[in-house]
C-alpha cells in the first residue's frame, strides 16, 4: 500500500515553474527551428536561382546636337514630348547658309565660263602649233637643200617653240580651271548639306528628355541640345563572378522593379559580357602589384523583357532585382 501511495504521489507532480520561464525555453526553440528551415530553404533556392540587387534598367539615349552653328529660329518640342521618326524638331536660322550657297554657285558658274574660254584658247593654240610644225618642217627641208636661208629656218623654229609654249600654257590653264570647278562643285555640295543641317529631324521614335535649348539660343556645332529615349528597355545586372557559372543565354528571369514592388516582370538572359565591369572601366585596376588584394568581380549580364512594358513608367536608371533560374 505504501509503495502504491508513493507511486501515486510521483505521478501527480506538476511543473510548478512560472509561465514566463516556460516561454523562455519554448521561444528560442521555435526560433531555432524556423531559422534552420529558412537556412535549408535558402540553400536549396540559391542552387537553382541567382539574384542580385546591383542591377538597373538601361536603354538607348540618343543625344541630339547640331552640325552647324547659328541662332535657333524654331523649336517644335517640349520636355518629355513624344516624337516620331522624321518629325522636325528644331530649325536653325538658314539665311547665312543660303547666302554662302548662292555665292559658291556664282563662283562655280564663273569658273565654268572661264573654262569654255580657256578651251577655245587651247583649240586655237593647238591650231597654231600645227601650223608652226608644218612651217618648221618645210623650212627645215629647204634649209637642208640650201634653198632657204638660216634666218628663215631660225624664225620658223622660234615660231614652233612659241606655239608649243602657248599650247602648254593653255592646257595648264584648262587643267587649273577644271580642278577649280571640281573644288567648287564639292563646296556647293557641302553648302547644300550645311543648309539641310539647319533643320534637325527625329532619328527614332521616343520621348524628349534633358532639353537645354530655347528658341533664340545661339547653338554651336556638337553642342548637346536634348536627348531622345526610345521605348525599348532592358536590364543590366552585375552578378558576382561566382554566380554565373551555370548562367546561359535564354534562361528565364523574374524581374522586380523597385517602382512596382508587387509586380514581377518576365524576362530572359540575352547575353553575358565578355569581361568584368572593372576591366572595362576607364582606369582598369593594375593587379600585378605587391599590395594586391583579391576582390570578387562583377560581370554585367543583359536581361531583356519578355512582355509588353509600354503601359508602365519604366525608364533608364531604375533599380531592379532580377532572379535567374540557372537550373
Amino acid at each position: 500500500m505504501e509503495k502504491d501511495k508513493k507511486a501515486e504521489v510521483t505521478t501527480e507532480v506538476e511543473d510548478t515553474r512560472p509561465e514566463y520561464m516556460k516561454k523562455r525555453v519554448l521561444v528560442p526553440s521555435i526560433t531555432a527551428i524556423i531559422f534552420l528551415i529558412c537556412g535549408i530553404f535558402y540553400s536549396i533556392h540559391s542552387v537553382y536561382y541567382k539574384s542580385t540587387d546591383d542591377a538597373f534598367v538601361e536603354g538607348h539615349v540618343i543625344t541630339v546636337a547640331p552640325r552647324v552653328a547659328g541662332p535657333v529660329l524654331n523649336l517644335n518640342i517640349e520636355d518629355n514630348q513624344e516624337v516620331k521618326k522624321g518629325d522636325l524638331l528644331l530649325e536653325i536660322d538658314p539665311n547665312d547658309y543660303k547666302a554662302k550657297l548662292k555665292e559658291t554657285k556664282a563662283k562655280l558658274e564663273e569658273a565654268k565660263a572661264a573654262l569654255v574660254n580657256t578651251e577655245n584658247q587651247v583649240t586655237r593654240s593647238l591650231s597654231d602649233l600645227d601650223f608652226a610644225k608644218a612651217e618648221f618642217d618645210r623650212y627645215s627641208k629647204m634649209y637642208k637643200k640650201g634653198i632657204s636661208s638660216k634666218q628663215d629656218y631660225d624664225a620658223s623654229l622660234n615660231k614652233l617653240t612659241s606655239a608649243q609654249s602657248n599650247n602648254n600654257s593653255a592646257k595648264a590653264r584648262y587643267d587649273e580651271i577644271s580642278a577649280s570647278i571640281k573644288r567648287l562643285e564639292a563646296e556647293v555640295e557641302q553648302d547644300e548639306l550645311n543648309l539641310s543641317y539647319t533643320k534637325i529631324y527625329a532619328a527614332q521614335n521616343g520621348l524628349v528628355t534633358n532639353r537645354t535649348v530655347e528658341e533664340g539660343n545661339y547653338v554651336q556645332i556638337a553642342q548637346p541640345l536634348f536627348a531622345i529615349v526610345p521605348e525599348k528597355m532592358w536590364v543590366v545586372a552585375n552578378f558576382k563572378e561566382t554566380q554565373i557559372a551555370n548562367m546561359k543565354k535564354g534562361q528565364p528571369v523574374t524581374i522586380k522593379i523597385d517602382t512596382y514592388g508587387g509586380k514581377k516582370f518576365k524576362g530572359e538572359v540575352d547575353s553575358i559580357q565578355r569581361s568584368t565591369g572593372a576591366r572595362q572601366s576607364l582606369f582598369p585596376p593594375e593587379n600585378a602589384v605587391g599590395s594586391y588584394v583579391k576582390i570578387v568581380q562583377r560581370v554585367p549580364v543583359k536581361i531583356v523583357f519578355k512582355e509588353d512594358i509600354s503601359k508602365y513608367n519604366i525608364v533608364p536608371g531604375m533599380s531592379v532585382v532580377p532572379e535567374v533560374k540557372v537550373k
